[in-house]
């Protein structure tokens, strides 16, 4: 290839990549290890109308995505995520649909020496076909096994691999011998771009039944806070309404009343508070209009106090005359008791 043909190649990359980032939204960084060409074409059927898929090495991918900088800065959270055997799917459809067929297209694999187990290795016990000059081997790697009616038979179920460790080249070879497949590769999801933010795919995993829950929790703490603090607002005042409602007319009052937010419940206390207020102060200066009577206002509370001071009077009264009562009885049975044995 000449130098002039791998620099069209390049330019003709970048014009897609541009084209990709303008068309969609949102993009899934995927990686791709162990994936072959065949299963690659099968996830791109898979998502023929849905998603287009791009591949490329990171060095071209990363100049790329800097060269577009100055007009898209919102990208630049992307280069740091191109690291690794990585492609881009790029998408407008539902985020959910796309994952699914990302991520559910898979092959099932033999093992090879070196590769990193995606999950436990487990062979399981019983006969394996083989004739006993093999013994020697699953000795090797601790299986324990048995002779019977001329073939080797695994004793008891062997965990020969653990998940995040490397594939050994005697454990790959009893594996291929024994015809077990145990990994299954295909796309994994490793992040996702959208409007300038990177995150997680998990994200995609929270319901909007839990979204909402949230949000309610969030108005209630806001709206106690609020209510804690005396400082009206939209949360807090619904909050009251609504239990104001609930509570009946009286308490819609009270409530409006103490965030002092005016309503057509609490208006007529106001009012009535107010000019409690006006004759208040009418009382400490010695003011009087037309219509006002300062003499009987000063006399009403004197009045009203009146009963009030006799009362505790009659009531520590009342224990006394109980005792005395109480008293002549006790002696009065004394009484009787001694004249009838007289």
């Amino acid at each position: 290839m000449s130098k002039g043909d791998g620099r069209a190649k390049k330019e003709a990359y970048f014009t897609k990549l541009t084209g990709y980032l303008e068309e969609y939204r949102n993009i899934f960084i995927v990686n791709v290890d162990n994936v072959g060409s065949n299963q690659m074409h099968q996830i791109r059927i898979s998502l023929r109308g849905q998603a287009s898929v791009l591949m490329g090495k990171n060095t071209m991918v990363r100049r790329a995505l800097r060269g577009l900088l100055d007009d898209k800065p919102e990208l630049t959270p992307l280069i740091s995520v191109v690291k690794g055997n990585i492609g881009f799917v790029f998408t407008n459809a539902d985020l959910k649909e796309v994952r699914e067929k990302l991520t559910g297209n898979r092959v099932q694999a033999p093992a090879k020496a070196g590769a990193v187990a995606p999950v436990d290795v487990f062979v399981p016990a019983g006969n394996t076909g083989m004739e006993p000059g093999k013994t020697s081997f699953f000795q090797a790697l601790g299986i324990p096994t048995k002779i019977a009616r001329g073939t080797i038979e695994i004793v008891n179920d062997v965990h020969l691999v653990k998940a995040g460790t490397k594939v050994g080249q005697s454990e790959a070879t009893l594996l291929n011998m024994m015809n077990i497949s145990p990994f299954t590769y295909g796309m994994t999801i490793s992040s996702i771009y959208s409007e300038g933010a990177v995150f997680d795919s998990s994200v995609l995993d929270i319901e909007e039944e839990q979204l909402l829950e949230a949000f309610k929790m969030g108005i209630s703490t806001v709206a106690a806070l609020s209510l804690g603090l005396d400082y009206p607002n939209a949360a807090s005042i619904g909050y009251a309404v609504r239990r104001a409602l609930a509570l009946g007319p009286k308490n819609i009052a009270s409530i409006s009343l103490a965030i002092d937010y005016p309503t057509s419940a609490s208006v007529p206390h106001s009012i009535a508070n107010g000019y409690k207020n006006v004759l208040g102060v009418a009382m400490l200066i010695d003011y009087a209009w037309e219509g006002l009577n300062l003499a009987s206002l000063s006399a009403a509370p004197a009045a009203a106090s009146a009963p009030v001071e006799a009362a505790p009077v009659a009531e520590e009264a009342k224990p006394a005359a109980k005792a005395a009562v109480v008293e002549e009885e006790e002696e009065s049975d004394g009484d009787i008791g001694m004249g009838l044995f007289d």
